[in-house]
């Protein structure tokens, strides 16, 4: 599954792709498979943190000033989406970009749904007001939208992400992206048509290897 991730992500052609893993099998797998992959820590508290240390180990020098991360449960994830993710990065006052699509019917309510709370008026990025599991609204307004867990972090804005402690917004709705929020930094979102296929249960996992032997050969760039 991972591997298919590190293809989906090369498919984008933004930029070098690298795979962070703190298992010695995932690395050999995309290894043989001939992408690259860089070992971490297994003690890391977050997918931020962990991008952050192979950052350093492949990029000391900073010749990168944004990573996108990508999260190894999305094998089916569309390439121009990964592309889509970058677009809210061109206001300089962004720190973070990420995903929003339509809420489908029933999500509002299912707290397994993460809502990203935004007003885009029409428009197709916006600043996120707030995230949540609940159906309540924020005190901010805007409307909400099923949250895609895809981050792409300016460098200077990671590097102060990953020194910030858990905050209280984080530990009430168990959802990292609320540290930021919550330490004053700006999150925008890019709007996509719909949410990747994720895989979470075994059953997620054959329906996903269906549809990657019925899907379509990317389109030579």
């Amino acid at each position: 599954m991972i591997v298919q991730v590190w293809r989906r992500a090369s498919e984008a052609a933004i930029g070098p792709v690298l795979v962070a893993a703190a298992d010695d099998a995932i690395v050999d797998a995309v290894t043989r498979a001939g992408g690259r992959a860089v070992a971490t820590r297994p003690d890391h508290p977050s997918g931020s943190d962990r991008i952050f240390e192979a950052l350093q180990a492949i990029d000391p020098q900073g010749v990168h000033d944004v990573v996108v991360n990508v999260q190894g449960d999305l094998p089916l994830i569309d390439p121009a989406a990964i592309r889509t993710a970058l677009a809210p990065l061109a206001e300089p006052a962004c720190d973070i970009a990420t995903l929003a699509a339509a809420l489908e019917p029933g999500e509002l309510d299912s707290r397994s749904v993460v809502k990203l709370w935004a007003d885009f008026r029409g428009r197709t990025i916006a600043r996120a007001l707030a995230f949540s599991r609940s159906a309540a609204p924020p005190p901010d307004g805007g409307a909400p939208y099923h949250h895609i867990g895809l981050y792409a972090y300016r460098r200077a804005a990671l590097g102060r992400f990953v020194t910030l402690p858990p905050s209280a917004g984080e530990r009430r709705e168990n959802l990292e992206q609320l540290r930021a929020l919550d330490a004053g930094m700006r999150i925008d979102a890019a709007l996509v048509d719909a949410v990747p296929f994720g895989v979470d249960t075994p059953a997620d996992l054959e329906r996903a290897r269906t549809l990657i032997r019925t899907r379509p050969a990317p389109a030579r760039r």
